[in-house]
C-alpha cells in the first residue's frame, strides 16, 4: 500500500511539475547553456587569431612595441578568465568574463589603428587574411551574445511568470545575469574591421 502511495504522489508531482512549466524551464535553461558555449567558440576564435595577428604586425612594425604588448596581456589575461554556463550564472565572474574581453576588444582596435601608418602591412596577404577572419569572427561573436542576451531573457521571464515561479522556487532555479547594458551597443553592432581606409593626418607637433 505504502508502494502505491509513494508512486501515486510522484506521478501527481510530476504532472503538477510539467503544468507549472518544469519542462521548460528545462527547455530554457539548455537553450541558455547552448548560447553561451556558441558565445566562448566564437571568443576562441578570436583568441587564436591574436599570435598571427600580433607576428605580422610586428615584421613591419616592431617599434609599436606599447600597443603589441597591450594585445598580447590582453589575449594572455582573456585565457585566464574562462567560464563554464554554471559559472556564468555568477553576476560578478560574468562580469570580469566580459571585462576581460572588451579589454582585448580595445587593445585589438588600438593595433588596427597603428597598422594604418603602414602601407606595406595593408597590402601583406597574410595580414589581409587576418583581417578577413577578424572580422567575420567579430561579426560571429555579435551574432552568439544577441543569442545568449535573447536565451537569457526568455529563461528570467519564464521562470518569473506565474505559476513557473513556483516550481522554480521548489526546484532552485534562478534568475541569470546577462551582458551589461553599457555594452548593449556593442551586442547589437559589430565593430568595424577596415584596412582600407587612409590614415588620419598625424597632428601638427607642437614648437
Amino acid at each position: 500500500m505504502k508502494t502505491f502511495l509513494r508512486a501515486f504522489a510522484l506521478v501527481v508531482f510530476a504532472g503538477f511539475l510539467s503544468g507549472c512549466g518544469y519542462n521548460a524551464i528545462q527547455r530554457e535553461d539548455e537553450a541558455v547553456k547552448a548560447s553561451w558555449s556558441e558565445v566562448l567558440n566564437q571568443y576562441q576564435r578570436r583568441a587564436d587569431l591574436v599570435p598571427n595577428l600580433v607576428n605580422t604586425v610586428k615584421g613591419y612594425a616592431q617599434h609599436e612595441e606599447r600597443v603589441l604588448t597591450e594585445v598580447t596581456a590582453a589575449r594572455a589575461k582573456v585565457g585566464q578568465v574562462q567560464l563554464s554556463p554554471e559559472q556564468a550564472n555568477d553576476p560578478e565572474a560574468l562580469a570580469k568574463f566580459q571585462a576581460a574581453q572588451g579589454q582585448l576588444s580595445g587593445a585589438l582596435s588600438r593595433l588596427l589603428v597603428v597598422s594604418e601608418n603602414y602601407p606595406q602591412l595593408k597590402a601583406d596577404g597574410s595580414f589581409r587574411d587576418l583581417q578577413a577572419q577578424l572580422e567575420g569572427t567579430e561579426n560571429r561573436i555579435t551574432v552568439a551574445r544577441k543569442r545568449y542576451v535573447d536565451a537569457v531573457q526568455s529563461y528570467n521571464t519564464l521562470i518569473r511568470s506565474f505559476p513557473n515561479n513556483l516550481t522554480a522556487k521548489v526546484m532552485g532555479y534562478q534568475v541569470k545575469p546577462n551582458f551589461s547594458v553599457e555594452n548593449e551597443k556593442a551586442i547589437s553592432t559589430a565593430p568595424t574591421v577596415d584596412f582600407n581606409s587612409a590614415p588620419a593626418p598625424a597632428a601638427s607637433a607642437a614648437h
